[in-house]
């Protein structure tokens, strides 16, 4: 049985348990809001790891996506980022790999990773058919099940998979004036084998089957936006909500079929309209967690998209999302090295803190409050251990002039803080 299909018989499971304590909200209240498809957890039956739940009410997760590429492969080092990625508060890694030993990468990501792990099971599919010889529209249906099943045999505990580019969406994509058009790999895949083969989409077609897959394994499906803008200037078009409208009707069959079901969104969209986006994917999609790619509120800062990406986030979190894929440094330039998985971490974290802030998720506030006090006092031991990054905090305060001094280098004997304590007590 899945933690749907459990939740909906009044059933609570160890996972549900776990992610009660760690969310501070209690186990029948984890359980209604899975039964209901507002929370998942997603957690292979196949393995077994402290597993965290995404949705309403919930702290805001973050992941991090790891990965080869056809032009740089290097197991060793994606291994390092997995480290990394954990080490700096990621809540769950994506690997993304294109390139060398599939197989090989995936399962030394899935046996060190003590946290969730999530693909996109149509790359490794189109992977093995150009390494034969053929090409995307020679994938067959079977092909792509079987790249899917694979993943979910291996103990991935979500998979992307693209069902809203259809037909129908893509009739509509070529009604747009889109700068981008297609900017999803897997997305685009599946379009160029429907353009090419005259067919509809197998995800889509065959969903019944993908649900018998996930419900097996009980791996959480993650339904992809294939047409996510790419640009600010695409944001919101017919193309977009036409997708959207198609996958809260696959989520709703979901659900229906004991298999849970999140959302993924854009993408690059105007600061203004990044409130709105995420209240309309609630709407029609009945409130499914919402898992964003930043979003990215400008196109012109490459190289500082992690920072772009916060910015987007941190609004994209307060209006409901409830799950932030991380945007680093080399975002639209090369493959994320070490550093940009840190940074790109990080980043989403802070984002994911000021949504939950606004969203008034339990211990949000007091653990700044705590940090505010702590300020005020000079107890820098308490301040590196509220801090979302401890070891940068720890690091700049130990390389300053003042580290032993309960004064800051910026201030000095000018501290503010202790010249108003004075102040009140004459």
């Amino acid at each position: 049985m899945t933690q749907l299909e459990y939740a909906k018989e009044g059933k609570t499971t160890d996972a549900m348990k776990r992610v009660a304590a760690d969310e501070g909200i209690s186990p029948e209240e984890i359980r209604k809001r899975i039964a209901a498809g507002l929370v998942v957890i997603p957690k292979n039956k196949n393995r077994e790891f402290d597993a965290k739940g995404i949705g309403k009410g919930l702290k805001t997760k973050v992941n991090a996506n790891l990965g080869t590429s056809p032009s740089h492969f290097d197991l060793d080092e994606e291994l390092v980022k997995l480290d990394v990625a954990v080490n700096s508060g990621a809540d769950a890694v994506m690997d993304l790999s294109t390139g060398g030993d599939l197989g090989l990468t995936l399962h030394k990501i899935i046996e060190k990773s003590p946290v969730m792990v999530g693909t996109v099971p149509i790359y490794s599919t189109i992977c093995g058919v150009l390494s034969d010889g053929k090409g995307c529209a020679d994938m067959t249906a079977d092909d792509i099940f079987e790249g899917i099943e694979n993943h979910a045999k291996a103990g991935v505990d979500f998979v992307t998979v693209h069902c809203g580019i259809t037909r129908e969406s893509l009739k509509m994509l070529d009604s747009c004036s889109r700068i981008t058009g297609i900017v999803s790999r897997g997305g685009s895949l599946l379009a160029e084998w429907i353009s090419k083969n005259k067919k509809e989409n197998p995800l889509y077609e065959h969903y019944d089957r993908l649900l018998d897959l996930a419900r097996e394994y009980d791996v959480t499906l993650s339904l992809g936006d294939g047409l996510r803008p790419g640009a600010i200037s695409d944001a919101e078009d017919r193309a977009q909500t036409t997708e959207l409208v198609i996958l809260g009707d696959l989520a709703r069959r979901s659900r229906e079929a004991g298999v849970q079901v999140m959302i993924e969104g854009p993408g690059h969209v105007p600061l203004g309209r990044i409130a709105g986006d995420m209240k309309m994917q609630k709407r029609l999609c009945d409130d499914a967690p919402y898992y964003v790619l930043g979003p990215l509120p400008t196109d012109i800062a490459p190289g500082y998209d992690h920072v772009v990406g916060a910015i987007g986030g941190a609004i994209a979190a307060a209006n409901g999302a409830d799950f932030l894929c991380y945007v680093t440094p080399a975002e639209h330039l090369c493959l994320p090295g070490v550093q940009d998985v840190r940074e790109g971490v990080i980043a989403a974290r802070i984002a994911a803190h000021i949504g939950d802030l606004e969203k008034g998720v339990v211990g949000a506030w007091e653990r700044n409050r705590k940090m505010s006090i702590a300020r005020n006092n000079f107890d820098w031991k308490s301040m590196f251990a509220l801090s979302i990054d401890p070891d940068m905090a720890r690091e700049r305060r130990h390389g300053s002039e003042d580290r032993d001094r309960d004064v800051c280098t910026m201030c000095g004997d000018l501290c503010a803080m202790k010249t108003y304590k004075r102040a009140m007590s004459t």
